[in-house]
């Protein structure tokens, strides 16, 4: 029987990835996605980190398996090619471009929307390589708060979104996210959403946990209530384990009859 899942779109922090677990990311899951890729699965890590963030915390894991692509800061798109990840080069050359147009317009704001902010949270703001505000906020109650506010502005800018990852947020382009990273390299891979998985656990997630882009969706017990209910409502798996325990039951749920693994 044909393989139903041939690429496999998994976050990192919070899904593949804890931290204060041993190991960081389960052996079983492990054993799971190298045996997909041993089928001819293909698997993206899909995260928020940067390259060398994400290479250091890849190696601090002592993974057995690599993965195949990766989207970095929700819509940089590279592949493994000869021990090295090698950048999709015309879709991040036009990402970057439409990022620099658009926070051209934004910069004006951000120390407006930095004071506010400041005066009404103890938060850190600054600005980095992908965004001209960055926020980490002290406790989620506060980022819910600022959350709001900065949607609100965001609606007064075409093209402007945030996006949110527990305490963290950015500014970003409505059009480059984890859900149309994930569309393009799967439109290059020539898979179909019909044959693709996501996994998610917070917000900056959900726009990879859509039907459109994977048809098997999964959420780990501690995914925030909102992807949860995306989940379910689209048909997918929200397992009963937490973190990496939890995408490998999901994976081994929507897989049930069609493969041993």
């Amino acid at each position: 029987m044909a393989l139903p899942i041939k690429l496999l779109s998994t976050d990192f922090d919070g899904t593949l990835f804890a931290e204060f677990e041993n190991p960081p990311v389960p052996v079983r899951l492990q054993e799971i996605i190298g045996n997909l890729q041993a089928q001819g699965t293909k698997w993206v890590i899909n995260t928020g980190r940067d390259l060398s963030s994400l290479m250091e915390a890849i190696g601090r894991a002592h993974l057995s398996v690599k993965p195949d692509h990766l989207v970095l800061v929700e819509r940089e798109i590279y592949s493994h090619e000869e021990s090295q990840y090698v950048e999709l080069a015309d879709w991040n050359r036009d990402c970057h471009h439409a990022h620099a147009e658009l926070f051209l317009r934004v910069r004006e704001d951000v120390p407006r929307l930095m004071a506010w902010v400041n005066e009404r949270f103890r938060a850190t703001v600054y600005e980095d390589a992908y965004s001209p505000f960055c926020l980490i906020a002290e406790k989620n109650e506060h980022a819910d708060v600022i959350h709001d506010y900065l949607n609100e502005y965001s609606e007064t800018v075409p093209g402007l979104t945030v996006v949110r990852n527990d305490v963290y947020a950015r500014f970003s382009h409505i059009n480059y996210n984890k859900g149309t990273a994930l569309h393009e390299l799967a439109r290059r891979l020539k898979i179909s959403a019909e044959h693709t998985l996501a996994a998610g656990d917070h917000l900056n997630d959900l726009p990879m946990l859509m039907t459109r882009y994977a048809h098997y969706l999964v959420a780990p017990r501690n995914a925030v209530d909102r992807v949860k209910a995306t989940v379910r409502e689209q048909n997918g798996y929200v397992s009963h384990l937490s973190h990496g325990h939890g995408i490998a039951d999901g994976i081994e749920f929507h897989l049930n009859g069609f493969t041993k693994i």
